[in-house]
């Protein structure tokens, strides 16, 4: 998560909000994401989704069976769906999502039981850290 924390950081560097993402298999980075939305003018280049192709390259395979994605943000429907879609075993993310959150702060993708595949989801670590950055980001952004 403390990478995932530093991929966000990045992303303030771009003007981008600040979220992070890296998939990890059997303890190596297979994958690593922040946001570039502004920078690619591209709805899908969330962080989430940056790390999830990258991780389905590194593995060749786009089941990403025994892969742990981080983020320091709860996923949003589109992020939640692709990782559903590619049988991602556990998410661990950091702060909740209250606007556009896709487990349980707004809808539960995650955890509908009519898809044929769940993810396990740990949330809650390094929450303060991750919040923070956003709560910065946004503060400077109003302030301008």
């Amino acid at each position: 998560m403390r990478v995932a924390l530093s991929l966000a950081a990045q992303a303030i560097a771009l003007a981008e909000v600040p979220v992070g993402a890296v998939a990890v298999k059997d303890g190596v980075i297979v994958g690593q994401g922040y946001n570039l939305k502004e920078q690619s003018q591209d709805p899908t280049a969330h962080a989430e989704m940056m790390a999830l192709r990258q991780a389905s390259q590194t593995v060749n395979n786009w089941r990403l069976i025994g892969v742990t994605l981080y983020c320091t943000l709860e996923p949003c429907p589109m992020c939640a769906g692709a990782m559903i879609q590619a049988r991602l075993p556990r998410l661990v993310y950091g702060a909740k999502d209250t606007r556009f959150g896709a487990h349980g702060s707004i809808v539960n993708i995650l955890d509908e039981p009519l898809f044929n595949h769940r993810v396990e989801v740990i949330s809650g670590v390094l929450e303060a850290e991750a919040a923070a950055l956003l709560q910065q980001f946004f503060q400077q952004l109003r302030s301008k």
